[in-house]
């Protein structure tokens, strides 16, 4: 047997050639290897298989063209794979759909137009194609994780997305994405340099046209698509539509289809008959100031009555304290607008009484409209009756950047979890909902008056597990037969049940307050569980369940009500009048035309000319909010023996971070009066702080500024153009310098 020898490596050789080196040998180094590469590619140009695939290339590029369509309709087939996690229900989309399918794998067609601009024509095809196998994968991955696709709106929370990769990712699948997308790169930029070029005449004016050709020739298509009913411009479902108009088209129509467009019929004369000649604008009710009750609102995560899936069975009632309210209370099913995600559209229906319905394909207000513009709110609402209004969120005020758009709504303060401190959390890692309960009463204790507060729950989110993390379950689930399947819902089912403890000790504590109040409890969309409309006792996905609880007598009254409805029942029953929107609502709900001019309404008051508002204009110009309800307060900073520094005080979360002149430490948190930093030096004249730090950095909320010397702090006066406490958050940097 032939032995191998390995030649040890020269490392005293190589580190002598390095302290050698001189400019001229680097130089010929890279002219030798340049002169190899152009010998290298000259032997491959003129070998003799290149000789032999001189006359299928020149064939190749002389029917580009439908070469393209074939390689789109194959792209367009492996990204349905992906997207459907199915070859056969891949296959059986392209033969029950092959118009749909030959429809999407036009789009893909038509960018690939734009390989004709450039010499490295085979580097470009497969830059594209990279390019849309990514975004297939992409929304693969995600509806592995959620029910809602891949949208271009997701892009505009990445950073928040990023921040949640915890949630979505195991470590393996993370060291498993960053390897495969690494891999991906360094082959495309291979294929750089591999793919050799384009050898013939460039008609680049010629290509540009070809390009703005077939990309009007898909403008026109699309619109003959949905005048035939191929496809449709409406999505009632996002995920339901992805899967009967395909990824291409439904992703390339979120970036596109945004907004309202302008309805028919819009105009001056028309808002004033919707308007009643601008009567909706009013602000008023029939109760005294003595009389109005304190209003809460608690969106609770993937909640509904998990009794009304048909088949399961548990072992004692999931919600008793909820079931309890609906048998005594206001109740009924609630009608979102989505299923299985988009939290943030069921919010933004209820808190301003405008459907999604008439908004883009996927897209999120949250994101587009309300992160930049102000608009009403339930907030304005009952602001201008004198109400305090908070919002609390047991998750990240930056998510779905909702910081920027509570401000936009005109609410008081947001308390978000950087402002909590949150000691439990789920076995997927989301906060528990109890930690609301203290911090609603501590928000409502920042007025005198009433207080309008909205709340929105984390416990609830999804993915369920299906591999068992509960040990001892409180609820058992049966009537499942598949064991991951079951595991899923008797997560979800227990949650739920903590969901519905939460609800108990919210209206223990409002009791035990002693104020007029009315309490809503309602889901914001069904589970991430898979289920059809034939599971459901109610037949209907968008169902979930709402409960209007009171301590003011009030009459019980059931009825199902869309997301978009409630808040303007809620106030018809206390004889609130305020809020265009809402007063819209109530005096035109069971009219003719009354969604045709909802419509009307929500053009005119977001993308339109505000003729219902007048000279007066709307009624909240610029945000006024502040993160939090308390400051973050240094009493002491403590030297310890080995160097290190522990800083003292008050109010303190895992999110807080100390700054020494403006640059933030690395610290450990220990609890609400103890924060201990690692590598910090302090010297005599340094300026300390404390802060509330968001996702991407964001400072919500700051401390005083204070001065050490020698051991001792002392308060920094502040100067009369400061920024405003808990205002950080919503003041430019350069304006703040």
């Amino acid at each position: 047997m032939k032995r191998i020898h390995i030649k040890k490596p020269d490392i005293k050789g190589f580190f002598s050639k390095i302290r050698n080196l001189k400019k001229e040998d680097i130089k010929r180094h890279w002219k030798e290897r340049k002169e190899r590469r152009q010998k290298i590619l000259e032997e491959r140009r003129n070998s003799r298989f290149a000789k032999k695939m001189q006359p299928v290339y020149r064939m190749m590029d002389r029917f580009s063209l439908p070469l393209h369509y074939v390689l789109a309709c194959i792209l367009n087939f492996f990204i349905e794979v992906i997207s459907r996690h199915s070859f056969f229900e891949a296959w059986e989309y392209l033969t029950g759909s092959p118009k749909v399918f030959l429809f999407n794998a036009f789009l893909i067609f038509a960018t690939f137009s734009i390989v004709y601009l450039v010499r490295r024509r085979l580097f470009a095809r497969i830059l594209l194609s990279v390019f849309w196998l990514f975004l297939g994968t992409c929304n693969g991955y995600l509806l592995l994780k959620r029910v809602t696709p891949f949208n271009a709106q997701d892009l505009k929370v990445l950073s928040d997305a990023l921040s949640l990769t915890g949630n979505y990712f195991n470590t393996f699948e993370l060291i498993l994405l960053i390897v495969g997308i690494a891999a991906v790169v360094l082959w495309v930029i291979s294929m750089w340099r591999r793919g050799g070029q384009y050898t013939g005449k460039m008609h680049r004016f010629i290509a540009l046209l070809g390009v703005v050709f077939w990309i009007g020739a898909y403008v026109l298509l699309t619109n003959f698509a949905i005048d035939k009913r191929v496809v449709s411009n409406y999505f009632g479902n996002i995920a339901f539509a992805y899967e009967d108009y395909g990824f291409p088209y439904c992703f390339t129509a979120s970036i596109f289809n945004t907004g309202i467009s302008k309805p028919s019929g819009y105009s001056e004369e028309t808002m004033m008959e919707i308007s009643n000649d601008r009567e909706i604008t009013k602000n008023e009710t029939g109760r005294s100031e003595e009389q109005l009750p304190n209003i809460m609102f608690v969106q609770l995560e993937s909640f509904f009555d998990p009794t009304e899936v048909e088949w399961l069975q548990f072992s004692e009632d999931p919600i008793p304290n909820l079931r309890k309210m609906f048998n005594e209370y206001s109740s009924g099913y609630f009608k979102a607008p989505s299923v299985g995600a988009g939290t943030a559209n069921t919010e933004f229906e209820v808190l301003t009484g405008m459907s999604m319905r008439f908004f883009g394909p996927g897209e999120y207000p949250y994101k587009t409209y309300a992160k930049t513009k102000t608009l009403e709110s339930a907030a304005t609402a009952l602001t201008s009756l004198g109400y305090g209004t908070e919002a609390l969120h047991n998750n990240g005020g930056n998510f779905y950047s909702r910081a920027q758009v509570f401000n936009h709504m005109g609410f008081d303060h947001f308390t978000s979890k950087e402002f909590m401190n949150i000691l439990q959390t789920t076995p997927n890692g989301w906060a528990t909902d109890d930690i609301l309960v203290p911090n609603i009463m501590e928000s409502m204790d920042t007025t005198e008056g009433q207080d309008f507060v909205f709340t929105i729950s984390v416990q609830g989110h999804g993915e369920y597990p299906t591999e068992k993390k509960i040990e001892n379950p409180e609820i058992v689930v049966s009537g499942v037969e598949d064991e991951g399947e079951r595991n899923a819902w008797e997560y979800y089912v227990n949650m739920v049940h903590e969901m519905d403890k939460f609800a108990g000790e919210l209206i223990e504590a409002v009791e035990e307050r002693d104020e007029p109040t009315v309490l809503v409890f309602y889901g914001d969309h069904l589970p991430t569980m898979g289920l059809e409309a034939k599971d459901l006792k109610s037949k209907y996905l968008y169902n979930t369940n709402y409960v209007i609880w009171d301590n003011i007598g009030l009459e019980k009254k059931d009825m199902n009500l869309a997301a978009y409805q409630i808040m303007a029942e809620v106030f018809e029953r206390l004889d609130i009048h305020s809020g265009t929107v809402f007063n819209y609502h109530q005096e035109r709900r069971q009219t003719k035309n009354y969604l045709a001019d909802l419509e009307l309404l929500q053009y005119d008051l977001l993308y339109g000319e505000q003729y219902v508002y007048g000279d007066k204009g709307c009624p909240i110009t610029e945000g006024h909010m502040v993160m939090g309800v308390k400051d973050a307060a240094i009493t002491e900073v403590v030297e310890q023996l080995d160097g290190t520094y522990s800083i003292y005080g008050e109010n303190f979360t895992k999110q807080s971070k100390v700054y020494i002149n403006d640059e933030k430490q690395s610290g450990t948190f220990l609890n609400n009066t103890r924060i201990d930093l690692k590598d910090s030096k302090l010297e005599d004249g340094d300026i300390i702080k404390v802060a509330q730090v968001g996702s991407s950095n964001t400072i919500f909320r700051e401390s005083v500024e204070y001065e050490y010397n020698d051991g001792i702090l002392t308060e920094v006066a502040k100067e009369a153009d400061a920024v405003e406490t808990g205002r950080n958050a919503f003041i430019d940097k350069e304006t703040k310098k």
